[in-house]
């Protein structure tokens, strides 16, 4: 999943320039009802998961038949999405919206307010809790429902740990000089040669798998931008960085891109992943899973990390919205987020996740620390240019972090002050 978003770098332009266009077509109001098409995306286990949910809506509805499809193919789903809302033939829902394109989408005029359904603000935060608001515009309006997040953690070789003389069921990796310590040992044992090697190229939602999940967890949940203005050049801020600049300038992690999955092929003991790679890695790597680290060693039931969420958008397209609110509000229930969960392994967004379904945490025992996480998880903030915002982080990031140009703090507040301007500039 993480690597889907590679081909999103190549649209940022396209939706943005796209963000300055007006559309979203003439779509019916709240109360207009009949058939409905809905997109998924091209994952096997999620259009699984959407044909069960469908044919049991249909079953149930003869005059209101949802039809499916996968999102079209193109550079990414985000350009697809961004054009087909300029076109106006967007369908009704797409269960596959990034957060970090709502704004945009939103700004096209191509989202519905599910806040303006009756009922829609309080079904959204009885279903997901105090996280719900994360996903708010700077109106508290909702134009995107909340619906399934990969929170990520670090995954560890237990084998390649073993071998490098460390402690495998109990690794020393809650504070940041444990995880040098530990990286130093792995890399000097020769078991291999990173310790942990995020990407480190430069397209803006690369952030999303270094710096953002454990400035998460060194705040407690704080967001990179917050009440308008940026956060992140503050002392946590400057904590996560050094830490991260530490690890490249010790040669702990690579400069260079790998091509593959470093995890997997052994070119990496550790990696930043989400409850995805459980199924991925299952056969391949003897994994174990912890929290992200913190500066001074936060305990696992209070970390937060990134949610590295998609959610669902209904397009001001639709010519039924009436239904399509219904159908959005049948594929978040319990029963269906409860099949999402048991075939995708993906955490839905819902309050008190393991309390409400701990059967299957408890016969899939590989998750439940996922699912604890998911409790506790931090979204990118949902800002104008919320791209470009991204963008100007990663670029600062990668000259002084990763590559060792310049002062770090420098290049923070250098970056905080070009967000917080793109952010004012509606």
């Amino acid at each position: 999943m993480r690597r889907a978003l590679a081909a999103t770098a190549a649209s940022a332009a396209v939706v943005l320039a796209l963000g300055a266009c007006s559309s979203g077509g003439g779509g019916g109001g709240a109360d207009s009802r009949g058939d409905i098409t809905i997109w998924l995306s091209n994952n096997e286990t999620e259009i699984a998961w959407g044909t069960q949910m469908f044919e049991a809506w249909n079953a149930e509805n003869p005059d209101e038949q949802i039809t499916s499809q996968e999102i079209p193919a193109g550079s990414s789903s985000e350009e697809v999405i961004g054009a087909a809302i300029t076109a106006g033939n967007a369908p009704c829902l797409i269960f596959n919206t990034a957060p970090v394109a709502v704004p945009q989408f939103e700004k096209q005029g191509g989202l519905v307010d599910l806040s303006s359904f009756e009922g829609g603000e309080q079904y959204i935060e009885d279903r997901t809790g105090d996280a719900a608001e994360q996903y708010q515009n700077a109106d508290g309006e909702y134009f995107q429902m909340p619906w399934k997040s990969n929170p990520v953690m670090i995954f560890y070789n237990k084998d390649m740990f073993t071998a490098a003389g460390l402690d495998a069921e109990n690794p020393s990796l809650a504070t940041y000089d444990e995880f040098l310590a530990t990286a130093r040992t792995l890399v000097a044992s020769g078991v291999a040669p990173n310790a942990i090697l995020p990407a480190p190229t430069s397209e803006f939602f690369q952030s999303w798998f270094d710096f953002s999940p454990l400035y998460a967890a060194e705040t407690g949940g704080d967001q990179l931008v917050e009440d308008g203005e940026a956060t992140f050049n503050d002392e946590d801020g400057l904590a996560v960085a050094e830490f991260w600049a530490t690890l490249y300038d010790e040669g702990l992690s690579g400069k260079e891109t790998y091509q593959g999955d470093s995890f997997a092929d052994g070119e990496a003991a550790m990696s930043i992943v989400g409850p995805w790679a459980v199924s991925v890695y299952q056969d391949a790597v003897n994994w174990g899973a912890v929290p992200v680290p913190t500066s001074e060693g936060t305990p696992a039931a209070e970390t937060y990390t990134f949610s590295d969420a998609k959610n669902v958008g209904l397009f001001s397209a639709c010519e039924n919205q009436g239904t399509a609110w219904d159908v959005l509000k049948f594929a978040t229930s319990e029963e269906q987020d409860g099949q999402l969960l048991e075939l995708t392994g993906q955490m839905p967004l819902r309050d008190d996740l393991t309390t409400v379904y701990p059967e299957y945490f408890a016969a899939n025992p590989a998750y439940e620390q996922f699912g604890d996480q998911a409790a506790r998880t931090v979204e990118v903030p949902n800002v104008a240019n919320s791209v470009a915002v991204w963008q100007a982080f990663r670029d600062a990031y990668s000259k002084s972090v990763i590559f060792g140009e310049g002062d770090i703090q420098t290049s923070l507040d250098d970056a905080a002050a070009e967000i917080d301007a793109l952010v004012a500039d509606e």
